[in-house]
């Protein structure tokens, strides 16, 4: 068996949130819960953005077994590797990630903005390091 590809999500991916049951649900092998470092900012469109930096940000780890999965989250996150006259709102890159408790669990995949673009567009950040898009009461 191939070994599994490692995405840390932090965001509209999480289990339980807007594009999970969508792009995730039943392709995700593996869900466990997880903290990444860098700084979380909610942005003005239903979405947040994780950005380089020493804070914890909370989220999780999702394994696929089908690295085909990329294709279809890269194209969600405005992400393309192939030279572009526009931007990419967010670039696909690996990071260390932890359990709760502070192990290592190896490199995952993450997609991060730069601090410049994220404060740019309006993002606050969350010094908590945890974003949910859910609304009270749901």
């Amino acid at each position: 068996m191939s070994e599994l590809l490692k995405l840390f999500v932090y965001g509209t991916l999480k289990p339980g949130e807007s594009n999970y049951e969508a792009y995730c649900a039943g392709q995700a092998v593996e869900v466990q819960e997880a903290i990444a470092y860098g700084e979380l900012f909610d942005l003005p469109f239903d979405y947040p953005a994780m950005t380089a930096g020493d804070r914890p940000v909370y989220g999780y780890i999702l394994s696929f077994s089908n690295a085909a999965i990329l294709d279809d989250l890269d194209e969600l996150e405005g992400y393309s590797s192939e030279p572009s006259l526009t931007p990419n709102e967010y670039e696909r890159e690996e990071i260390e990630v932890f359990s709760l408790d502070g192990r290592s669990l190896g490199s995952a995949w993450v997609y991060l903005m730069s601090v410049e673009q994220a404060i740019e567009i309006g993002g606050i950040l969350l010094a908590d390091g945890r974003w949910t898009g859910k609304t009270l009461g749901n």
